[in-house]
């Protein structure tokens, strides 16, 4: 689980076999890394990865098919800058809301708004999850928690500080450029549980449990 306040720019130093089936990502990250044992997990622009080794502040990571086809990992190249931040501790603040690192999907950057020492960013809205973005709800962006300033069928706005502009990859990033999505996972699990019936639900009607 992640909060989505990013922690520091990483670096990518190499992705390695990124053909579709699986790679190896190593990215440099003293901050994430300071702690960081085999089988902790780092989310890498939202996207959550299990640290298989740490060395000198750079850790490397599995990267399985799944993931390359569903986030915009596959398109990192050396030297780029990434988001990093470790799993969320036990008793620590919620600085944004929660986060999982399950990429839901990729949108791309549509338009760049300077207003004032803040930007408005427009991103392309994925058909299939649009039914979770509303306005003022939380969504993920390349692992930065943001509140939706405006959505309509096929797109979504967000505002940005000058320190998420600094201190994430959002600051940079150019129109046309891809993002990773992770919408509210309690949107997604009300849909679900509101699509069943009743008596799938645990529901029964008056009486039902004192039948023998």
């Amino acid at each position: 689980m992640f909060t989505g306040i990013v922690e520091e720019l990483g670096e990518v130093v190499s992705l390695a076999g990124s053909d579709g089936d699986a790679a190896v990502l190593a990215v440099r990250g003293p901050r994430v890394t300071s702690d960081a044992r085999h089988g902790d997990s780092i989310a890498v622009n939202g996207v959550c990865l299990t640290v298989i080794d740490n060395v000198d502040g750079v850790f490397t990571a599995d990267v399985m098919g799944e993931t390359l086809r569903r986030s915009s990992l596959g398109a990192l190249r050396p030297g780029g800058p990434v988001n990093l931040e470790r799993a969320a501790a036990v008793g620590g603040r919620l600085g944004g809301h929660m986060v999982q690192g399950h990429v839901d999907g990729v949108a791309r950057i549509i338009a760049r708004e300077p207003a004032g020492e803040w930007e408005v960013l427009r991103f392309s809205l994925p058909p299939e999850l649009a039914r979770y973005v509303v306005e003022k709800g939380s969504i993920t962006v390349d692992g930065v928690s943001l509140t939706v300033m405006a959505v309509t069928d096929d797109t979504f706005s967000v505002g940005l500080i000058p320190a998420t502009l600094a201190l994430t990859v959002l600051g940079a990033k150019a129109v046309g450029e891809p993002v990773n999505l992770e919408v509210d996972v309690i949107a997604k699990y009300v849909e679900k549980m509101l699509s069943r019936p009743a008596r799938e639900n645990g529901s029964h009607t008056p009486g039902e449990a004192h039948r023998v």
